[in-house]
């Protein structure tokens, strides 16, 4: 079990906060904007690219491979490591960096031009919303460079939460550790359990059961309680900003308002 991949589910739960009614919420979601970025990320300029960055790792990995046979101990390991790491990183950033900005620019002049306050990732949205996608394609396909826009968006009223910045306010960071701890102790101890019973599989059913009760109820116990405050920490901030609608981080690509900060100050 990841801890803290479980933690953060938990969390997106309690990042989503909606603070106003349908009708409302129809009203003020006019503004919003989608686009599908697989779409993007499937255009030939960008397929291309990809296919040099993967070929460069490629004969990285090789020479990484050769490298490390002569290290001599562990912290050779990690400095080769660290720089094979360096290098590949800064490949993408050679090749892809410019796709990217370009496809930024044209995001943002799309936005401007469609007074967008946020544009989102298409996988979220279910319903409503502009989809801007082919206007975006249009401008990163066309000739020269993509003008940015002079205007900036309009005050959105979709906000949103970076959830792994959350992860490092002190007491939620204590107790994802305080959680990967017993976890970890207690997976031990069933693991030891389970040699004792040997083939007896009904005991080492029982066993198991008894591990995912622990786990379970020590997540009630530590993470449930942050779970919740951080609902409430989202909402209250939301609503004294006038937001609508809280979503993570990762789904917005353009525009939005960034509560992140607020909302830590709301956890201390």
């Amino acid at each position: 079990m990841n801890i803290r991949k479980t933690y953060r589910l938990l969390a997106a739960v309690a990042a989503l906060a909606l603070i106003a009614a349908p009708s409302a919420i129809a009203a003020d979601l006019t503004g919003v904007g989608f686009i599908d970025q697989a779409a993007i990320g499937a255009l030939p300029q960008f397929q291309k690219a990809n296919q040099q960055v993967a070929q460069y790792k490629s004969q990285l990995d090789s020479q990484f491979a050769a490298q490390m046979k002569h290290a001599k101990n562990p912290s050779d390991q990690q400095r080769i490591a660290a720089q094979f790491q360096q290098k590949f990183l800064d490949k993408q950033r050679e090749v892809l960096g410019p796709l990217f900005g370009r496809a930024q620019t044209a995001i943002a002049q799309v936005s401007a031009n469609q007074k967008l306050g946020v544009v989102v990732d298409k996988r979220i949205v279910v319903y409503g919303g502009q989809d801007i996608t082919k206007n975006v394609m249009d401008l990163v396909n066309g000739p020269g460079a993509v003008v940015p826009p002079s205007a900036t968006p309009p005050p959105a009223t979709i906000g949103y939460v970076d959830q792994s910045q959350l992860e490092n306010v002190p007491k939620i960071k204590q107790a994802n550790d305080n959680f990967t701890k017993y976890a970890s102790d207690q997976r031990a101890n069933a693991m030891k359990q389970m040699q004792g019973a040997k083939n007896d599989q009904k005991q080492q059913q029982q066993i198991f059961q008894s591990y995912q009760k622990s786990l379970s109820d020590q997540q009630h116990k530590l993470l449930d309680p942050l779970v919740q405050q951080t609902r409430d920490a989202i909402s209250k901030v939301a609503s004294q900003k006038g937001l609508i609608l809280i979503v993570d981080r990762s789904d917005v690509i353009y525009g939005g308002t960034d509560i992140t900060s607020d909302v830590q100050n709301a956890l201390k």
